[in-house]
This record gives structure tokens, sequence and C-alpha cells, in this order.
């Protein structure tokens, strides 16, 4: 669908107010969402080849800084040319989960606080909640906050709503 002339680009968005843009042919919205997801794709990738070159080009020197200080992670300073690069590589630990579970059982046998070793964080799933009946339902909706998610409209030109 070919659009007037003076119809704003996607470039021109940052120029209007939401309240603007909302007022826009909803023809119009749907072409615009269609071109803004398609630069997002686009960024993405570029963004990833972009990471993974500096990837290349960085990696052993800063691997070799970390190993030369003793540490396997974290963040050193390299110096290329006139320009310092700061390499991250984070540390990412993940837990045994049945493991912790025991290693708690242990130390609330021995009559000591797990509070004091490890974060314990209940939860239960959505799923499982409203499968239960109503009076365990019930038991359990004191300690039950619903928030909700930031609202994603999607507008699908010339496609019908399932």
């Amino acid at each position: 669908m070919s659009f007037p002339q003076n119809t704003p680009g996607i470039d021109e968005l940052i120029n209007l107010t939401a309240g603007e843009i909302a007022q826009l042919p909803v023809e119009l919205l749907a072409a615009m969402q269609h071109e803004i997801d398609a630069a997002a794709r686009h960024v993405k990738t570029l963004t990833a080849r972009f990471a993974t070159a500096l990837e290349v080009r960085y990696a052993a020197s800063a691997a070799e800084d970390r190993h030369g200080l003793g540490k396997d992670t974290g963040t050193v300073r390299l110096q290329d040319g006139p320009i310092t690069v700061v390499a991250e590589l984070p540390k990412r630990v993940d837990w045994d989960q049945s493991l912790l579970a025991a290693l708690v059982g242990r130390i609330l046998a021995d009559g000591a606080d797990p509070g004091e070793y490890v974060d314990l964080a209940l939860s239960v799933s959505e799923r499982k909640y409203t499968a239960w009946p109503r009076d365990i339902r019930d038991e359990f909706a004191p300690a039950r906050t619903v928030r909700t998610g930031k609202p994603k409209f999607r507008l699908l030109l010339g496609e019908e709503v399932r």
C-alpha cells in the first residue's frame, strides 16, 4: 500500500509524540511496525557480528592478561593504540538445586539456620496453582501477587485475527 509523500517514515517517528503517532492511519502504523521490526532484526544481527569481531580481535589478549593476574573471569584493560579496551568476562554460577536442597536439609538437621548460608526462594508455577482444588488455592492466595507486564500490540496487515 502506498502512502502520500508527506507521511512520516520510521526515521521521523522520533520527532513525533506518542499521541501523534497513535493518530496515524492504521495501515501506516502496520507498515511502520513491519519496517521497525526489520530494522531491529538488522541491528541485532549487526550488533552480534560486531561483538564477535571484537571478541576475535581482543579475546586472546584479554585471556592472557587475566591469566597473568591469576583469574579466569573479570575485567581487564588492554591498550590498542590510543584506545583503551575494557574486556569483561562475567562470572556466571549455576547451582545444582537437588544437591543444594540436600545440603539445606543437613543444615536444618544440625539445628542451624540455612538462611545464613543460602538464599532460599520458593515459587509455585501458575499452571500448578490453577490446577489445585479451591481450598488449597485459598490457603496460598495471600502469598500470591499478580503483576502485569508491558502490553504489546502486533498489527497484521491483511491477516485475519485468530
